[in-house]
């Protein structure tokens, strides 16, 4: 080792063996990317791995849970209603219950080649009902929006069953075109022109903001997984977002909304305020524990139809921030399962389906608690499985009948017996992996 001096300067020259040429260095940090891209692809097998075994439990039994916690919900909810029927409303709720799940199990028995055929009924039905709902006197109104058709004692939301029949049809029609779908002929007719936008507009003659947004949140997720360019997304998106924007200017109770949102109108006779503010309380109340099954305060008539849109204020003041946390882990679990079983299957058709599925429930979902959050205006959309309202309870519950139908073909895939043939024998010993099951 030698030195040499300089004046106020002192400098050390390593010997040659000591001179470092950064490649420790670098090579510390290859190995430390090469460590967080296995994180990451362990998480995303995480998500898109699993066995068929797995997969179907995990979708059944989220949909349980959250199906059993709507209806306790709704029960503590309505347990104070002001004519003494403590029971009457979660009674025909747990019969909507009874209901979605016969039907859950049907479509999950329905050989999976009649479900594109079903989506095509059930557009036919649901056009049909929402054209009565629209242009007859069989319409019925309720929280500013004409949305209900009501036949004798038989009272539903024909959206609802539009939601199904478009995501059934819809992915029928866009499995068909495969890689056409990337032309805009292919994908706009007749998916989005005439079916969506028929859907839309009828929807839209009632009233109803909140549905049209899922409806069109549907359509969008269904042409992305399609693979629909991402230049028509950006035009569409502006368009959808100016439409918004000049339905809300039209309606006066809907700038009332928006207002009571940004908080520019509280004073007002109305009280749009209100309801929000209400539920914030709610919300507040609960802590961490909450205040306990059936504590409930706000429930008494402080929250408009509580155990409606806003019944998420109630989870968290009755069951503090564990029991929304539990809801939301509940329907991650749901989208986990549900992606996965897309995931595991090669067939387009069976993948769009379960994406539109995932879009409608876990959107839906994410639209109602970012409305009683105050993320969003107030948009009047229940929250799946848990909300009162028994047509979307079981229109939910079929479409993840359609789900498990699919979970059902991969585990019966995966029970026979995989011999060996003739091209196995030939390809041993290649690096290969194996057909995933």
């Amino acid at each position: 080792m030698s030195t040499t001096a300089r004046p106020g300067l002192s400098v050390v020259e390593d010997d040659e063996d000591h001179v470092s040429d950064g490649s420790a260095g670098r090579a510390w940090r290859a190995d430390r990317d090469n460590r967080r891209r296995e994180r990451v692809r362990g998480i995303w097998q995480f998500f898109e791995g699993g066995n068929p075994y797995t997969n179907y439990w995990l979708v059944l039994g989220a949909t349980v849970a959250l199906a059993a916690i709507g209806l306790t919900m709704v029960l503590s909810s309505t347990s104070v209603d002001a004519d003494g029927n403590s029971f009457t409303t979660f009674t025909r709720q747990a019969s909507w219950a009874g209901l979605g799940v016969i039907g859950m199990l049907l479509m999950t028995l329905v050989p999976t080649r009649w479900l594109g055929g079903i989506g095509w009924v059930m557009m036919i039905a649901s056009g049909v009902m929402l054209c009565l709902v629209a242009f007859t006197p069989l319409g019925s109104t309720a929280g500013g929006s004409t949305n209900w058709l009501e036949i004798g004692p038989v009272r539903g939301q024909p959206s609802e069953v539009a939601k199904l029949a478009l995501i059934l049809w819809g992915a029928s029609v866009l499995a068909k075109k495969g890689r056409l779908v990337e032309r805009f002929t292919h994908w706009m007719m007749p998916f989005v022109a005439p079916g969506a936008l028929t859907v839309l507009v009828l929807v839209l003659a009632g009233g109803d903001l909140g549905t049209s947004i899922v409806i069109t949140m549907i359509v969008g997720t269904l042409l992305f997984a399609a693979g629909v360019k991402m230049r028509y997304f950006l035009f569409a998106s502006g368009l959808a977002a100016a439409a918004g924007a000049l339905l809300m200017w039209m309606t006066p109770y809907r700038m009332m909304r928006v207002y009571a949102w940004l908080g520019m109108n509280c004073d007002h006779p109305t009280e749009p305020c209100h309801q929000t503010q209400q539920g914030f309380y709610a919300l507040a109340s609960g802590g961490f524990w909450g205040v306990g099954l059936g504590q409930s305060r706000q429930k008494w008539a402080y929250i408009p139809e509580v155990e409606n849109d806003f019944i998420f204020t109630i989870i968290g003041e009755e069951l503090g921030l564990l029991g929304t946390v539990l809801v939301l882990g509940l329907f991650m679990t749901l989208v986990v399962g549900i992606f996965r079983i897309a995931s595991a299957s090669k067939d387009h058709f069976v993948r769009l389906v379960c994406i539109g599925i995932a879009a409608w429930l876990v959107g839906q979902a994410f639209v109602n608690i970012s409305m009683v959050t105050g993320l969003i205006p107030v948009v009047g959309v229940p929250l799946p499985f848990i909300s009162y309202g028994g047509s979307a309870l079981t229109m939910a519950m079929l479409g993840i009948g359609v789900v498990l139908n699919f979970a059902r073909r991969q585990r019966l895939e995966a029970m026979k017996p995989r011999g060996r043939s003739r091209g196995a024998k030939k390809a041993k010993g290649t690096t290969l992996s194996s057909p995933r099951a």
